[in-house]
């Protein structure tokens, strides 16, 4: 990805190393994140256990950076939120609106936000009440080492992914759905998630389509590196390399070939009328 001399965004807020403490759950994180996954697993939704109301991705551990390699992240996800900002203000000025941008929240270990607490074994979230991006950089590192999801552009597509989850917020979206969730019964409740996380998977591809039309930011194999990672964050996938087998009615996030799709759709689209997941007739 071609991000050197993209806009860096002003809208970073850096509490690193702010949250030293564990939650009252096995300090490491290790006894938090096998408990998520069990509830996860069994249909349940993990945020309940320290997160509530925020969209976030499920993963396997955390792997410390160096401070060299931290401070090349934290630059490289100020510019990838600056592109974010420039593409969606675009967008949404040819609509007649104003896009009003989230605040990207850097930290280690925890963090406090008005969701509530999470340890960074939860991974990357946005929080709809204070309207915020929370990231610890060490997700970067779990991408590659752990969930064979390595390159600059699967980053840049978590980011955007998270940024996606802010535009339904604007969009009225993401509270519509919230009470629909409140209303019902489990199994519904996790299909209008899935559709939520697989619309923030298209406008993540919306904005790389821009990215690459508009910047000049996208290189050979980017997209296939954002398209892996989608793959290698499947629901099936997951639940596969966790338990041993699939169970369709717990999905929370799509299938790795839904996540794959749609990230597809939208970025050889451009458009976020073609990421529509909750009118499809076929996920």
């Amino acid at each position: 990805m071609r991000w050197e001399n993209l806009r860096r965004s002003t809208n970073v807020e850096d509490r690193r190393g702010a949250y030293s403490g564990g939650l009252g759950m096995a300090g490491s994180g290790g006894g938090l994140l096998f408990m998520a996954l069990i509830v996860y697993l069994l249909g349940g939704d993990p945020t309940g256990l320290v997160i509530e109301g925020a969209s976030r991705m499920i993963v396997p551990g955390q792997v410390a950076l160096s401070p060299e390699e931290e401070k090349t992240q934290a630059d490289f996800t100020a510019a990838v939120l600056g592109n974010t900002e420039d593409v969606w203000g675009q967008v949404f000025s040819a609509r007649g609106s104003n896009y009003q941008a989230p605040v990207l929240t850097l930290f280690t270990g925890a963090v406090d936000s008005q969701c509530g607490y999470a340890q960074a074994a939860m991974g990357p979230f946005y929080c709809p009440l204070d309207q915020k991006v929370y990231l610890d950089l060490s997700f970067f590192r779990d991408m590659e080492r752990k969930m064979n999801a390595p390159g600059d552009f699967a980053r840049a597509y978590v980011i955007a992914h998270e940024v996606g989850h802010h535009v339904q917020k604007l969009e009225g979206t993401a509270d519509r759905v919230h009470r629909q969730r409140e209303r019902a019964g489990e199994r519904t409740a996790n299909a209008l998630s899935v559709k939520m996380e697989l619309q923030a998977d298209c406008y993540a591809g919306v904005w790389a389509y821009h990215a690459q039309s508009q910047f000049g930011a996208v290189e050979d194999g980017d997209i296939q590196e954002a398209l892996n990672a989608a793959t290698q964050i499947g629901d099936d996938r997951l639940q596969q390399q966790s338990q041993g087998y699939v169970v369709p009615d717990a999905f929370t996030h799509g299938s790795s070939a839904q996540r794959y799709q749609w990230f597809q759709t939208g970025f050889q689209s451009g458009k976020t009328d073609a990421c529509d997941t909750f009118n499809a007739a076929k996920l």
